[in-house]
């Protein structure tokens, strides 16, 4: 197994993040529909349709995610695995809950817990999915190596 160079991981990390605002949204409408192609009487834009099928094709990685961390019955690949599958879950309602409000314009969570709580609880669902997902691929990678 090739040793991990950290100065190599730093540096690519540093030319991530730099390149982000580059790719962000701010700069490339190609990454989402904006809301004037998006509305419900223009259905026939790509945008539409690309934000629509994103939502069963999540759902169906999410299913096989459990399905998966089902047939390995626990185990460190298993409990790695499930761990992976409730992060895509989270993942998976908050892309649904970005297409309603993408395309509806409501935004649940703050109409339940108002503006600064609602953004508070998005953050929260975010690290909640990279957790998750990271514990998972931790667990995985741990029991790979045979720790």
């Amino acid at each position: 197994m090739k040793k991990i160079r950290p100065l190599l991981v730093l540096l690519l990390g540093f030319g991530v993040l730099y390149s982000l605002p580059v790719f962000s949204q701010v700069k490339c409408d190609l990454l989402q529909a904006n809301n004037v192609i998006a509305t419900p009487h223009s259905s026939s834009s790509a945008g539409y349709w690309f934000g629509v099928m994103e939502l069963p094709f999540l759902f169906i990685s999410v299913f096989f995610a459990f399905m998966t961390a089902y047939a390995l019955r626990g185990g460190k690949f298993g409990k790695g695995m499930t761990f992976m599958a409730w992060g895509f879950l989270v993942m998976a309602v908050g892309h649904l809950h970005m297409q309603i409000e993408h395309y509806y314009g409501f935004n649940l969570f703050k109409a339940i817990l108002g503006q600064f709580s609602g953004s508070v609880a998005w953050f929260v669902a975010l690290v909640v999915t990279w957790g998750l997902s990271g514990l998972g691929f931790w667990s995985i990678y741990k029991a790979s190596k045979g720790a």
